[in-house]
Formats: C-alpha cells, sequence, structure tokens
C-alpha cells in the first residue's frame, strides 16, 4: 500500500499518525529525525539504523499491544469445545468401562475386587501423573502434550485388546491408557481457565459435560459392541476412538497473558508447582478433595455393577448410568452459570454440593432391592439422577475455585496438583468398593462408606475462605478482580448507627 496508518502508540516502533509514503524515507525525518535516519549524513560516517517495524515492512498494520487480560471468548469457545472432547474421551469412558469388569472377571476368571484394579489403575495413575501433565505443558505448552497423550492412551487400549492376562490389563489399560489421560486433562482445563475470567466457571462445566454427555452416548454404545464383539472387540474399537484426542491437542493455541513468567520454572519442584501448598487456603481444599476423591469415583467403577447386582439386565443397567450422566451434564451448565452470577461465593457453593453428593451416594446405597432383568428400577434410577445432579454441580467448582485460591498464573499447575489429591482417594475408593462387595455380598456397604468421605471432605471444605457466613470487624475495602473475586474481601455494608444519620462501617457480612 501507499501509505500506512499507526493504529496504537508504541515509542520509537510506532509509525505516525498521518498516512505516511513509505517509499520515501525523509518522511519520517519529524519522527525520527534526520540523525536517526542517515539524511545528511557525510561519507564514510556511520550511523545506526532503526528497526523498522514489521508493518512497515511488510505494509501490515502497527504492532498490536499485548492482551491485558483473558479475552472471555473469541477463540477460548474453541479451547471449550475441545477441552469438552477431551473431558468425555477420558472420564466418561472411565464411567462406562465399569460395563466391561463384568466380562473380564469371567474372562479371567478373578473377584470383582481383582477386576476393580484395572478402573482403579487407570484412575489413579491418570490422576497422580496429572502434575506431571502440568509441568510438561508449562515447559513445552499444551497442544504437543495432549497429542502425544492421545498416542499413549490409544495404545493402551489396543495393547489391552490382545491381553492374556490380568497383569497385561494392568500395564496396557492401567499404566499405559492411565499415562496418556494425565497427559492430556490438566493441560486442556488449565489451558480453558487461562482463556476466561467472568465466564469462566461456564466454560469449565461446559467442558465438563463432555463427562456426562460422552457416558450417555458410550454406556448403550459400549454395552452393544461387548453383545456383538465381545470384549476384545470393544477394547480395539475404543482405542480407535481415544485417538480423537490427538486433533483435540491441536486446537489448544497458546496464550500470552499478563503475570507470565518470561522463562519456563526451573527445577522439579518449582515445575511441578508443589510451593502452592505453602498456603493455608490451598492446603485446606486439598486435604478436602483428596477425601472427596475416596468417594466420588466409586459410581464411576461399580454403578453398573451395582444396577445388576440389584436384579436389571445389561441394558437396564446401562440406562442407570445414563441418568447419571444426564443429571451430571445438565447440571455442569446450570452450575457453571449460576456460579458465575456471583450470588453465592464459590467456596460455599462448593462444600454445599461437595455435602450433597455424599448424600446422593448414600441414597444410591440404600435404594431396595427391586427390579427385574425386564424392569427398569424406578428407585434406582431416580437415586442415580439425584447423585449426577449433585456430582454435576460440584465438578465445576472444584476447577472454578483454583484461580482465587492460587492466581491465574499457577492455575494449570494447581489443575495437575488437583487430579493428583483426587488419585489418592480414587486409588483407594473402587478397589476399597470391591473388597466390601465380595464380604457382603453387595455394593450396599460399599456406597454408604465412600458416601461419608465425600461427607467429610464436604466438612473439611467450610474452613476454606468465605465458606461459611460471618460477620467479621471492618477491614479496608478491596475491588475484587476478575480472577479472584469469590476470595477477595467485599465491599462493606454501610450501616446507621442509632446515635446519629451518618452512616459507619462497622462490619463485613
Amino acid at each position: 500500500p501507499a501509505s500506512q496508518v499507526a493504529q496504537a502508540p508504541c515509542g520509537d516502533l510506532c509509525l505516525p499518525r498521518e498516512p505516511v509514503k513509505l517509499g520515501s524515507i525523509s518522511a519520517l525525518a519529524p519522527l525520527w529525525g534526520p540523525s536517526r535516519l542517515g539524511i545528511g549524513e557525510k561519507p564514510g560516517q556511520a550511523s545506526p539504523r532503526p528497526f523498522l517495524p514489521l508493518s512497515a515492512r511488510g505494509g501490515r498494520t502497527a504492532m498490536t499491544p499485548k492482551p491485558t487480560g483473558p479475552p472471555d471468548g473469541g477463540w477460548g469457545w474453541v479451547v471449550a469445545a475441545a477441552a469438552f472432547a477431551v473431558n468425555g474421551l477420558s472420564y466418561g469412558l472411565l464411567r462406562s468401562l465399569g460395563l466391561v469388569l463384568p466380562d473380564l472377571a469371567e474372562h479371567f476368571d478373578r473377584s470383582a475386587q481383582d477386576t476393580a484394579w484395572v478402573s482403579a489403575l487407570a484412575l489413579a495413575v491418570q490422576q497422580a501423573a496429572s502434575p506431571v501433565g502440568s509441568a510438561l505443558s508449562t515447559r513445552w505448552g499444551a497442544r504437543p502434550v495432549v497429542m502425544v497423550g492421545g498416542v499413549l492412551t490409544s495404545l493402551g487400549f489396543v495393547f489391552s485388546a490382545f491381553a492374556r492376562s490380568q497383569l497385561h490389563l494392568y500395564l496396557g489399560l492401567g499404566v499405559l491408557a492411565g499415562s496418556g489421560w494425565a497427559l492430556v486433562f490438566a493441560p486442556a482445563l488449565g489451558t480453558l481457565s487461562r482463556y476466561f475470567s467472568r465466564r469462566r466457571v461456564l466454560a469449565v462445566g461446559l467442558a465438563l459435560t463432555g463427562n456426562g454427555a460422552s457416558s450417555l452416548l458410550l454406556a448403550p454404545t459400549l454395552q452393544l459392541l461387548l453383545d456383538t464383539f465381545g470384549w476384545r472387540g470393544a477394547l480395539l474399537l475404543l482405542g480407535a476412538i481415544t485417538l480423537h484426542l490427538t486433533p483435540c491437542g491441536a486446537l489448544l493455541r497458546p496464550l500470552a497473558l499478563p503475570g507470565d513468567t518470561p522463562s519456563p520454572p526451573r527445577g522439579l519442584l518449582a515445575a511441578l508447582g508443589l510451593g502452592l501448598f505453602k498456603r493455608r487456603a490451598f492446603l485446606v481444599f486439598a486435604l478436602g478433595t483428596a477425601l472427596v476423591g475416596g468417594g466420588y469415583f466409586v459410581p464411576y467403577v461399580h454403578l453398573a455393577p451395582h444396577a445388576l447386582d440389584r436384579g436389571l439386565g445389561g441394558y437396564g443397567a446401562a440406562l442407570v448410568v445414563a441418568v447419571a450422566a444426564v443429571g451430571d451434564a445438565g447440571a455442569r451448565l446450570v452450575c457453571g452459570w449460576l456460579a458465575d452470577q456471583g450470588w453465592a461465593p464459590l467456596p460455599r457453593l462448593l462444600m454445599v454440593f461437595a455435602a450433597l453428593t455424599g448424600l446422593g451416594l448414600l441414597a444410591v446405597g440404600l435404594m431396595p432391592v427391586e427390579g427385574s432383568e425386564e424392569g427398569w428400577g424406578g428407585a434406582l434410577l431416580a437415586a442415580a439422577g439425584a447423585y449426577g445432579l449433585s456430582a454435576g454441580s460440584y465438578a465445576p467448582l472444584v476447577f472454578g475455585v483454583l484461580p482465587g485460591l492460587v492466581g491465574i498464573g499457577g492455575v494449570v499447575q494447581a489443575t495437575g496438583l488437583v487430579m493428583m489429591l483426587m488419585s489418592l482417594g480414587g486409588l483407594l475408593g473402587p478397589p476399597l468398593s470391591g473388597f466390601l462387595r465380595d464380604e457382603t455380598g453387595d455394593f450396599t456397604a460399599s456406597f454408604l462408606v465412600c458416601g461419608s468421605f465425600i461427607l467429610l471432605g464436604s466438612f473439611i471444605y467450610m474452613a476454606l475462605p468465605r465458606a461459611l457466613p460471618s460477620c467479621q470487624p471492618a477491614s479496608p475495602p478491596a475491588t475484587p478482580l476478575p480472577e479472584s473475586r469469590e476470595l477477595l474481601p467485599v465491599p462493606q455494608v454501610a450501616l446507621l448507627p442509632s446515635g446519629g444519620p451518618h452512616s459507619t462501617l462497622d462490619t463485613t457480612c
């Protein structure tokens, strides 16, 4: 083009606001001066040549300023769609994998406790190794890490399809597929949190609905695959499906934000983010989340076998899983939207819905034995739906509260640490549930014990800032930041004293 107009003041590298012919170097003299451009230099005299910006050299606009915060939309919705698929192909698939366990127990002549270790090991490896995925993402970026994780997950299912012993399943589904899942979930969800501020919980809730949507589709589909191709063919086809994690990783475009460290953290402890445990609020959150994890994932593994024990057929058990998945998915969206309205602090919502999740798990275990292979077990369906609603409301709050605890710069590392903490309970819960089933003959005691773990975790959450309503002495008002508004002091309420018309800032409730 023959002229160019600057769009933003950027010092010596910015073009003038008046149209300038780029072909004439003397036209830039009013901006930089003759001495800066070499005009009027004597022969042989050296003068430093300024570096022309890309706009001046290529005819494009001047340099755009660095983003001042999360875009709260735009490409962030594409990242949300990618995180939706990642969640569906990880946790959604894990939730439906319980339908395969009875076939595995029958084929290898093992107990329910032994086969439960397959899903439990996959879940534990996926979550325990999540800080490694976060550290690699911090160093190399989320995009290549998630793509490699998708390949590893697919290889784990393909390897398990040719298993000749229970050990092969432990290595294939437990270690290999679990390691692949560890590389995809935390980087995807951490990247999504960086793209949003005001609508962060809604975006996270939208991504986490992939869990319920995938369970809704995969539960009946997996049962059909088992009836048609057997468990080996079903695992082989699941390997092809999980390979779609790789293109999902390609959509995770990096985003630079103010406050990011100029260089990746050095040292293992810094890369893993273990220094976050020095913060009291995060330490309380970590303890409560670990206890919740002890019971939260039991329905992922044993809800379908529990329905089978109640007398339902294979498709009736799949319907129970699907109903829980629908409630889970719907609640994640609704709760995400409600949490972003700011009507209640996020720690308080986290505590309430954790308690409701524990009560829902107790209800699933206490449902009376009714139903047949031709029936649908209405009471168990209702309890599973109630559990799905409460568990779905809890899920986006776990990750939505993190920026307020650790800041936006540490959210990726904190996400990995949360997954690791939940793995401690995830490794304990399903095998304990299987052990109790072998000892008692059904899953009633399993769901009661694991529901108690979740209730205990909700009590720990009471120690989080603003988890409980309180009145405290006044402090100087502060303006909440978008990414941590739920944990900062709120503007104080003006109270009219009885002794005069002037208002005083007395307490904050």
